[in-house]
């Protein structure tokens, strides 16, 4: 039986991947991409349970984003799950616009992202890693700053014992059998069927 109680509020907070398109002026909005899916799935599976999903992933965000809206866009909102799924954009940035996010610096603003939840809420915490595929070719050069945020998710999940979504190796995986366009066309966007393998991955999470 899945871990999400009953009438639980389930909050998906992120960047543009979990953004997903979702209408900013509708509360309800939760975009078409993997957000969207797991409330599909996870409602056809449990209709009893009365879970209500809110998605207020924003296009670009990076961690320093998320810590500037947390009050508003996820304590106010009293989550009993939170779903965090962040850290592209602090890798992307460093090559596109040459403003990089240590991984010292995005380890410690997520890490405060997860203490304020944990003091202001009695909320569940899921952590989803980052990922990234090489398309076009110049993407394998980032995995020289994306590895360490990735292992600094890993470490955060060990540390507060959360469920966890292992992104990068899932891509991979499946990039291998089908070349990773199929999943990410950009290397960053998933496809349909990449924000299909996220939320399949999300619902095995939570063991829906």
């Amino acid at each position: 039986m899945t871990v999400i109680e009953d009438n639980a509020v389930v909050l998906f907070q992120g960047d543009s991947i979990t953004d997903a398109g979702r209408n900013y002026s509708d509360p309800n909005s939760l975009g078409t991409g993997y957000a969207y899916l797991v409330a599909a799935e996870f409602g056809r599976k449990y209709p009893g349970k009365n879970v209500k999903f809110l998605n207020r992933g924003i296009s670009g965000n990076r961690v320093v984003d998320l810590e500037r809206r947390w009050q508003a866009d996820c304590l106010d909102l009293k989550p009993t799950w939170v779903s965090i799924y962040i850290g592209i954009n602090d890798t992307w940035r460093r090559y596109d616009n040459n403003d990089p996010t240590s991984a010292e610096q995005y380890y410690e603003g997520y890490r405060r992202l997860i203490l304020s939840t944990k003091e202001s809420l009695e909320a569940s915490i899921l952590l989803i890693e980052p990922f990234v595929v090489p398309v076009p070719e110049d993407r394998k050069t980032w995995r020289v700053d994306l590895d360490p945020k990735i292992q600094a998710v890993r470490e955060l999940a060990f540390e507060f014992k959360t469920p966890y979504v292992p992104l990068d190796g899932l891509f991979a995986a499946q990039s291998a059998q089908t070349g990773p366009a199929y999943w990410a066309p950009d290397g960053v966007h998933p496809s349909p069927a990449g924000h299909a393998l996220i939320a399949n991955a999300w619902l095995n999470a939570v063991r829906a």
